[in-house]
């Protein structure tokens, strides 16, 4: 079987590498909808367990969770239908999907871990762990807004495990908001503008 080879000019490769990289820009733009879907289910889930443990004294202040399962359900369906419409395979859209796939089995692993030995530290841990999600894929896309927020959560992280439980839940709302939600309508915006 005959290979046909293709003989680039120095100038061909380059535009045909920027093109690669401008597609792939465009589609994990189109893409912003995980970051604010997941952003505001957890915000949501901060702000529903801090009232009722912190305002209305609930003991079952955990139950605000029970958004992440619903969040899970509308992500597979949107998962599902993008990767219908998903035309090209870049490396980019590959190196993305294998980080979150590795940071959401982190977030189920460290559920049960922290069932187990307590829950008083798990929030610095996932404010680290959404820093390292969104530096990586900001970077990926060169999105600075999502860069900028992970930058927050580092040194969020680390002040969180010097407070209370109860502000680490406020602290856990703020990472998501720097890292996720405003950078989520950032990279909506900028998307849209280019469509």
């Amino acid at each position: 079987m005959e290979t046909k080879e293709s003989n680039f000019s120095p100038q061909e490769s380059l535009q045909l590498i920027r093109s690669m990289i401008e597609t792939t820009k465009h589609s994990i733009s189109d893409k912003s909808h995980y970051f604010l879907l997941w952003g505001w289910a957890v915000f949501t889930g901060c702000v529903l367990q801090y009232y009722l443990k912190v305002i209305i004294d609930y003991p079952q202040h955990y139950y605000a969770w029970y958004v992440t399962p619903v969040a899970l359900v509308i992500f597979v369906f949107l998962l599902i239908k993008d990767n219908k419409k998903e035309k090209v395979k870049t490396f980019i859209n590959e190196a993305s999907n294998y980080l979150w796939t590795a940071l959401g089995f982190s977030f189920m692993a460290l559920s049960f871990i922290f069932s187990k030995m307590g829950w008083q530290y798990c929030y610095p841990i996932y404010i680290l762990l959404y820093g390292v999600g969104t530096y990586v894929s900001g970077s990926l896309i060169k999105f600075r807004p999502l860069i900028i927020g992970a930058a927050f959560c580092f040194p969020l992280a680390v002040i969180t495990a010097y407070v209370q439980f109860d502000t680490q839940i406020i602290m856990l709302a703020f990472a998501v908001l720097v890292s996720y939600i405003i950078p989520g309508h950032l990279l909506r915006m900028k998307y849209r503008k280019q469509h």
